[in-house]
């Protein structure tokens, strides 16, 4: 079992929400193996909701109640952190980095937290803290 504290990114919060997703039992699974609350960012959960609006038309607001519920916590604001985030798009500007990502290496540097549930393989590539690679919980 993973303590509270585990970073949390957009997929794994879609796929738990979308039974139609291929992702759907893995991140159930996963999210299991997880105490809350877990960490994340407006920047995910502004994706979550963008994407599960498209899935169904009440799926943001479900996306919310997960964190109304205490499944997670928003432990990061953009705006204390312009310079540092700005650093990381420049720093991974060759890869598909979001504003999302940035804010969860971002988080991960803050509260010196390795553990992410996400399925995104870039954060295999990522490091927090200048060299410090992530624990994907998988």
């Amino acid at each position: 079992m993973n303590p509270p504290g585990v970073l949390l990114d957009t997929g794994p919060l879609v796929a738990l929400l979308s039974r139609n997703d291929v992702n759907h039992a893995r991140a159930k699974r996963l999210l299991a193996e997880c105490l809350p609350p877990l960490r994340s960012c407006e920047a995910v959960i502004a994706e979550a909701c963008f994407l599960m609006r498209k899935v169904n038309a009440a799926g943001p607001a479900e996306v919310l109640a997960l964190g109304r519920r205490g499944m997670y916590q928003i432990t990061m604001s953009v705006d204390r952190n312009w310079a540092n985030i700005e650093a990381l798009l420049k720093k991974y500007s060759d890869r598909p980095i979001s504003l999302a990502d940035a804010c969860l290496i971002r988080c991960a540097e803050l509260f010196e937290e390795p553990r992410i549930l996400t399925f995104d393989t870039d954060f295999a590539v990522y490091k927090w803290a200048r060299n410090r690679k992530f624990d994907i919980l998988s």
